[in-house]
């Protein structure tokens, strides 16, 4: 007789899974590695023109 599984693997659905989770955390690490997106922190979203002077610089 031949060897025959009563399970037969994972599911296709399984492995595609966890390429795409895997491609997604490999390109979390290289954005973080490499500082890619510019600087981080809430002025980044603020214009320059928006910006208010310091306090002892005021008139």
């Amino acid at each position: 007789m031949a060897d025959e599984n009563d399970y037969p693997g994972m599911p296709r659905w399984v492995k595609v899974s966890g390429v795409v989770a895997a491609v997604f955390v490999l390109l979390a690490a290289i954005v973080i590695a490499f500082d890619i997106g510019g600087p981080h922190g809430p002025g980044r979203h603020m214009s320059p023109a928006s910006e208010t002077p310091p306090a002892n610089d005021r008139p």
